[in-house]
């Protein structure tokens, strides 16, 4: 059994690699960009490094501290009475800690091309509203903590073992779907941290409240209708 302390030192390492691999690779889209405008991987490559890097991370880490990774996963667990308020609150610590400890270290990184996309902060597209950012935000978080509770809690699930694979691979369609309109966080810590790096605070507020209402309902929703009572 893992005391409290080890949980948060994966948990803050976990959110660590998402954050530097996932802001990481648009900072390379964008530095193979501006040689030459044909080149670079796009969407697809920035949605599948945040991919890959979270279903990595929960494989790795899952069996020590459940591999959340994500405040808006660990209030899931808080309002289906999972987590107490004290750990929630300390794995959003550690989640944000370690958010921003990547988004510092890939600014300290001699890369010239972090400044101009902010380090990597989500923000919203031109003509997207606030609400409309919430929402969209909201729904893939949704299916994200749906998909964290069906395969890695859920000890019937066909894929209890590689839950990191199925919640992978959400991560990735989450961004496919958002990242044009809302960068796709889908996790508060991953906004976080860039913008406390790069001190871009617009329509922070999107990425907080969206991905926290989203797991709230996740959570409740498979929880209260799935999961089996004892």
């Amino acid at each position: 059994m893992y005391n409290r302390p080890q949980k948060l030192v994966a948990e803050c390492t976990g959110t660590f690699a998402l954050v530097f691999f996932g802001v990481g690779s648009i900072i390379a889209d964008q530095f193979l960009h501006s040689g030459n405008p044909q080149s670079g991987f796009g969407l697809l490559g920035v949605a599948l490094a945040q991919g890959l890097a979270m279903g990595i991370m929960v494989i790795s880490l899952g069996h020590i501290s459940g591999g959340h990774f994500n405040p808006a996963i660990t209030i899931g667990f808080w309002v289906t009475r999972k987590f107490s308020t004290f750990d929630t609150l300390a794995y959003w610590i550690a989640q944000v800690g370690g958010a921003i400890a990547a988004a510092y270290l890939l600014r300290r990184l001699p890369f010239d091309a972090w400044s101009s996309v902010q380090l990597g902060t989500p923000d919203l597209a031109s003509g997207i509203s606030r609400t409309t950012g919430m929402i969209l935000e909201a729904v893939i978080t949704f299916f994200l903590v749906f998909v964290f509770f069906a395969t890695a809690v859920d000890v019937r699930g066909a894929l209890n073992k590689i839950a990191g694979f199925a919640v992978g691979l959400t991560v990735t369609v989450g961004v496919l779907l958002g990242g044009p309109f809302t960068g796709g966080a889908m996790n508060p810590a991953r906004a976080f941290g860039p913008a406390v790096a790069a001190n871009h605070w617009t329509n922070h507020g999107v990425y907080w409240i969206g991905p926290l209402a989203g797991g709230v309902a996740a959570g409740w929703l498979y929880d209260t209708l799935f999961l089996p009572k004892t």
